[in-house]
């Protein structure tokens, strides 16, 4: 049924160097300033209809204009247009959409699975494209994706938001700097607690076939991270993962957590009637397309890793070794950069290291959403080799990860031509080797034999990009 419903859908800082970089946009993506730039988006879901939907039309109304929306169910489309407060047509067939709104911009928040689809019928019919992360979700996919683009002559842009962190973009100028000299190896682990964490294998990005594992959808994000800090481009990944807590693991199960017969005694059981967005946007739309946004976590359909951890070997010679834990305590990550001269060290919200007493859930909320900037200042250690560590303070917002999200969102659609000298602004290629490293770690446990990056698609892996 979803299979003919998509196809069917086709068819019809230093402060003053941050200050300079949250100036700008994503380099080369045109700017008319006596007209306000056309735009449509597809997928309605939660990331469509906030962050690239209401948040541009409250912020960015004076040179954007959505002149379409497209989803495939009928329902969410209709709640996502008065949510967003766009004055569009509405569309469940992408073609007429695109035939009729003739947008100069297309933003792409579908499944992961499906973006591939709606980015290269854009790039055929001559639009630029803005996706959201990942790119796509296997190496065929992205390989077509990147010649779509090559002979379109247009270009695709990913959302890549982490990198617009002040706190992230600090790491990125100590290493461009040579703090700690040549790079050799970098620890990076990432956890997600179990209310965040949870909350993948609810939905749809449970399903392989759909989100292409949590290797490609959530650490995406941190590939995307290291290959911009180290610069260099990945060549062979191994990996192990297992599904053994979620999924089949579960000592119950039912329908969805709205009619489980098991609430009292599952830790899990989330109450989606007490969240107003989730039942306006999803539950009271299921008679369409039979998606279930509190499905259970302990369905057998689960096949999905939920414990991961890999080891990248870079063109550069670096070593990244990574983890990702999906039902933590508590929410957040750690990293450490070993050179020849010293080593940095990094983290976000360890619980123990800091003051703060928010709630897991408080926490998650917060990040993901798009209010106030408010800027704080978190450590990030520098060790000198035969010399004491010095502690830097470093901006850091707690909303809107970590205050990525308006700066990207400035450099895309209001100053695009701004200088970019740390190269935040992220394209096809960006997309194209961060999603690989997810899907080689995912060939790799599979197979149980590293796989080289350059086995997947047309791009070459190379020492050094900037």
């Amino acid at each position: 049924m979803e299979d003919i419903n998509r196809r069917s859908f086709i068819q019809k800082s230093s402060t003053a160097a941050a200050a300079t970089l949250l100036a700008g946009s994503v380099a080369g993506m045109p700017q008319n300033r006596r007209a306000k730039k056309r735009i449509a988006l597809v997928g309605t879901g939660i990331r469509g209809t906030t962050f690239w939907g209401k948040r541009l039309v409250e912020n960015y109304d004076d040179i954007l204009e959505f002149v379409g929306l497209c989803d495939i169910n009928p329902g969410r489309l209709s709640f996502g247009k008065s949510f967003i407060g766009a004055d569009c047509p509405t569309f469940t067939n992408f073609d007429e959409m695109l035939d009729k709104t003739k947008p100069e911009l297309v933003i792409v928040t579908t499944k992961d699975s499906t973006h591939h689809e709606f980015v290269i019928k854009s790039l055929n019919t001559g639009i630029d494209v803005l996706t959201e992360k990942p790119m796509t979700t296997d190496e065929y996919k992205c390989e077509e994706i990147l010649e779509a683009e090559k002979k379109s002559g247009k270009k695709v842009y990913v959302g890549f938001n982490y990198r617009w962190s002040p706190y992230m973009t600090r790491i990125k100028e100590l290493l461009s700097e040579g703090a700690i000299g040549k790079v050799t190896s970098v620890d990076f682990h990432w956890y997600l607690n179990n209310y965040h964490g949870a909350s993948y294998f609810r939905r749809w990005h449970g399903l392989e076939q759909a989100g292409g594992s949590l290797f490609v959808h959530k650490s995406t994000h941190h590939f995307d991270l290291v290959n911009w800090w180290l610069d260099s481009d990945p060549v062979e990944v191994y990996a192990m993962g297992d599904l053994e807590h979620y999924g089949m693991n579960g000592p119950f199960r039912g329908t969805n957590c709205r009619s489980c017969l098991y609430k009292s005694d599952c830790k899990y059981h989330w109450d989606i009637t007490k969240d107003k967005m989730s039942m306006k946007l999803y539950a009271e739309n299921e008679k369409y397309d039979g998606y279930i946004r509190d499905n259970c976590l302990f369905r057998e359909s689960i096949n999905i890793y939920d414990k991961m951890s890999a080891q990248v070997k870079y063109a550069n010679n670096v070593v990244l070794n990574y983890s990702l834990t999906t039902y933590s305590p508590f929410e957040g990550w750690r990293i450490a950069f070993n050179g020849h001269d010293g080593r940095i060290e990094a983290w976000l919200d360890i619980p123990y290291r800091k003051s703060d007493n928010l709630s897991q859930e408080e926490l998650h909320a917060l990040e993901m959403s798009q209010g106030k900037d408010d800027m704080k200042y978190e450590p990030l250690i520098v060790h000198k080799n035969w010399e004491d560590f010095k502690t830097e303070q470093v901006g850091f917002s707690r909303g809107g990860h970590g205050g990525g999200d308006k700066r990207l969102q400035d450099k895309i659609f209001r100053t695009p031509d701004a200088p970019d000298p740390l190269k935040l602004a992220a394209g096809s290629r960006d997309g194209a080797m961060s999603c690989l490293i997810g899907v080689a770690a995912r060939n790799s446990i599979k197979t149980g034999k590293p796989i080289q990056i350059a086995d997947l698609t047309s791009l070459k892996p190379s020492e050094n990009r900037m």
